[in-house]
This record gives structure tokens, sequence and C-alpha cells, in this order.
């Protein structure tokens, strides 16, 4: 490995670049897990993100030592021609890969809005069903979406950069970012439900993209991240306007007892 490009302008410049890349793509990874442990009882929810976080590190420089391998899931596996389908379409190792985590991610997702339709009455199986989910359970989930996030960071990353020293210190810098910053991320959405259901839907738009990309089409993201960025702008101005009409009602009620 050479650690010398590291300490180059251009290794620097490359390193800064690479970081930057991998946290922005890492917050959706964040925002499902800040979501999932948001079921746990409080005490747990900070081990669970350590250990989802961690886990995600792990894999990420474990994937980079194994980038040949990494790059041998792009090869055909099977062609649907080959099952007697009239189309040419090979399968990799990557699109199984895709395609089951877009599906999770779709399931889990969709199967958390749901659960803010439900009846009243229904209000106290569902503050049951927040303290089922333990912490091994939590973490396996964390662990899957980790892997399935992990290729296409990893994939990108080899895509910037050549140099395993580089991309195995953006990928640690990137995920220690992450780390310090997914207590507030989590307590953030989990404290604002509007909130909360924007960063769902995003969830949910990530996992038709992940099985966009299992069936050979790529859309670019890039259009997902601005669309959601803007509904978030637009949700913050919602927030500071009813924080300033309570500030008012405050006052007025203050006035009025006077």
């Amino acid at each position: 490995m050479d650690f010398t490009a590291l300490f180059t302008t251009n290794g620097l410049i490359t390193l800064l670049t690479l970081t930057v890349m991998e946290v922005v793509l890492g917050i959706d990874n964040v925002i499902f897990i800040s979501i999932l442990t948001g079921k746990l009882p409080r005490e747990s929810q900070g081990k669970a993100r350590a250990i989802g976080l961690s886990m995600a590190l792990v894999f990420r420089v474990l994937l980079l030592f194994t980038i040949t391998w990494i790059m041998g899931l792009t090869d055909g596996l099977l062609n649907l021609e080959d099952l007697g389908l009239p189309w040419s379409f090979d399968i990799t190792g990557k699109d199984l890969i895709l395609f089951g985590g877009g599906v999770f991610l779709v399931y889990k997702s969709v199967a958390e809005i749901m659960e803010h339709f439900e009846d009243e009455h229904e209000e106290d199986e569902e503050d049951n069903s927040n303290t089922k989910l333990s912490i091994p359970s939590a973490v396996v989930q964390i662990i899957f979406i980790d892997i399935v996030f992990s290729f296409d960071s990893i994939l990108a990353a080899v895509g910037m950069s050549q140099n395993l020293v580089i991309m195995v210190c953006a990928v640690i810098i990137a995920l220690f970012i992450m780390l310090t910053f997914s207590g507030k991320i989590s307590d953030f959405v989990n404290e604002n439900p509007t909130i909360k259901m924007l960063a769902l839907c995003f969830l949910v738009l990530i996992g038709c993209l992940l099985l966009a990309e299992a069936g050979h089409i790529h859309p670019d993201k890039s259009y997902v991240y601005v669309a959601i960025g803007f509904a978030m702008a637009v949700e913050f101005l919602n927030m500071a306007a009813r924080r300033a009409e309570e500030k008012r009602e405050a006052k007025k009620n203050e006035h009025d007892a006077e």
C-alpha cells in the first residue's frame, strides 16, 4: 500500500472529496438506523447506533480489501435467455444484493409509514410494538442494510481513486463523522413526526432506486437528493412558522391574562 500518496496535494484533495461523498452516500444509512433504533428503549438507542455504524465501518473496510471480488460481482451470473425468457438480461451478484436491499428498504419504510395511519384503538398495541424490537434484531437489520449501502459506497470510491490507503482513510473519517452526529440526527428525526415521515418517504425512494439499479436502470440520484432536500427545506420553514405562531399565541395569552 502506498502511504506517500496520502500526503501529496492531489492525495489530500482526493481524500477530502471522497470523504464528503461517503458522508453524502451514508446519509440514507444514518436515517434508516435512526428510524429503526427509534423503536428501541431510549437507553438502548445509542448502543444500537454505535454497533450499527461500527459494523458499517468494518464491512466497508473489509470490502475495500476484497475489491477484486467486489468488481467480480458485476459479472453476469445468469442470463434470462438461458431460462427460456425472451429477454437478454444478465443477472449479476450485485443485482441480487441491490434487489434484496431495495425490497427490504421499501417494505420496512412502507410498514413504518402505515403505522401512522392505524386507528386510535390500536394505539396501545402500537406502543407495545415499539418495545418488541430488541438490540440483536435491530443490529441484524442494520447489518443487512449496511451491506447493501456499502456496495454502492465502495464502487463509487473505486471510481474516484485507485489508492487503497486514501479509500480506507476516507471511509473511516466519514463513518466517524456520521457516528458523531447520528445521535442528534436520530433525536431530531424521531422527535419531529413530519420530518420522520419525509425521511421514510426518502427511504422508499432510495429503495426504488436500488430496485431500478438491480434492473440495470441507472436514474440520476441527484434528482432524488435535490427533491428531498427541497422538501426538508420547506418543512423547516413550516416548523419555524409554527414556532413563531406558538410564541405569538403565548404572548397573546399572557396579555389577556393581565
